[in-house]
């Protein structure tokens, strides 16, 4: 990782879940889809969370206003009617559904209701409405949990990842937690120090500086290239998203925030179609995790100048103005960088309250 600025390390109290975890056991943030088995009541949560991804997965591909109720989605998932609720105001709360003046919710992007069946609209659900199609590896069922795990981390600054507990805690083998960190490691998220022990972070203040320098000059690119693959309807149904939260019909909130930088940062940018490049930016976007901590902790502020730098970018998109689009986007990383560092310097005077059980504080 990169130089050491901060240098003290704060002593955790718990267990650090950010906000995607759902961890399943005690008092913490969330609650985990990872415990082994269903030992625990994680099933319901599993279930749940699986309704979610699909959902919002697809969420810019269905006609904007189209309603979405509780009945007819647990018909087409095959599941009762709890955990799509439980889904629903997951969707809700992330700013991807919004409400109106009727049952149910709606997919933003126009003001009245679109009421469709929904297999009409496009909604796309397996035979039995919860099989995610062939099993994957065991290292990608836990990998992006536990890069948000240790990236939150990296902003208190600098921690041993301990490969035992890390297994136990995603209920894994230890040959799995290897293969994770050691992809971890190809990204240099992580490294090895003198004694061969993973070491994380910390994120300094001349680390931000340096993954906004590659972002400003990666992404505009990439987003060009992006832009005749970006559909018109999904880009209006982001345009939307943004709207929402700026008239605080959708209440902001760190996840809220999260998936709007990932509709334009991820969904908009990584579709240039170069494989290459994509993995590039990918590596240099480790700050989308710690802007998601920094807001855990300090919370949303009530100005959020973001919104009205994405809202630009969409309209430009949608304009047919890819050049001036990513102006606008190289723009908009200037004013990022900026925030973050202000945000890092904030932050590192707060107490650390909570740590995965599998990360120890450790000295630069």
């Amino acid at each position: 990782m990169q130089g050491a600025m901060r240098c003290s390390v704060r002593s955790p109290n718990a267990a650090l879940r950010p906000a995607w975890l759902r961890q399943c056991h005690g008092a913490s943030l969330t609650k985990s889809v990872f415990r082994a088995g269903s030992a625990g009541g994680c099933v319901s949560e599993r279930r749940y969370e699986m309704i979610y991804r699909s959902l919002a997965g697809q969420i810019g591909e269905l006609p904007p206003g189209l309603v979405l109720l509780e009945g007819a989605i647990a018909e087409a998932f095959q599941v009762s009617r709890a955990p799509v609720k439980a889904a629903l105001r997951l969707l809700f709360r992330d700013g991807l559904v919004q409400r109106f003046e009727g049952r149910g919710y709606m997919v933003p992007g126009r003001p009245d209701p679109l009421r469709i069946g929904l297999k009409a609209a496009g909604l796309r659900t397996a035979a039995d409405g919860l099989d995610e199609g062939p099993p994957r590896p065991g290292w990608e069922r836990i990998y992006l949990h536990a890069e948000r795990e240790i990236g939150a981390a990296i902003v208190f600054g600098r921690f041993r990842v301990l490969e035992a507990r890390m297994a136990i805690h995603y209920g894994v083998s230890r040959t799995v937690v290897r293969d994770v960190l050691g992809r971890m490691h190809e990204r240099r998220l992580i490294a090895k120090d003198a004694r061969s022990h993973w070491v994380a972070g910390p994120l300094t203040a001349a680390a931000l500086h340096e993954y906004y320098q590659i972002r400003r000059i990666l992404e505009p690119a990439a987003l060009m290239l992006a832009s005749p693959h970006l559909d018109a309807d999904v880009l209006a149904a982001m345009r939307a998203r943004v709207q929402a939260v700026h008239a605080r019909r959708t209440q902001p909130n760190a996840d809220t925030m999260l998936a709007i930088d990932e509709d334009l940062h991820i969904k908009c940018v990584q579709r240039c179609g170069n494989l290459r490049l994509t993995e590039m930016i990918q590596d240099s976007q480790a700050v989308l995790i710690a802007n998601h901590t920094f807001l855990h902790y300090l919370g949303v502020p009530e100005e959020l100048p973001e919104l009205a730098e994405h809202r630009v970018i969409f309209d430009l998109l949608l304009q047919g103005n890819p050049e001036a689009a990513a102006a606008a986007l190289r723009a908009h990383l200037d004013r990022s960088r900026d925030r973050a560092l202000s945000r890092l310097k904030v932050l590192s005077v707060i107490p650390l309250r909570d740590l995965p059980d599998f990360l120890a504080p450790t000295e630069p």
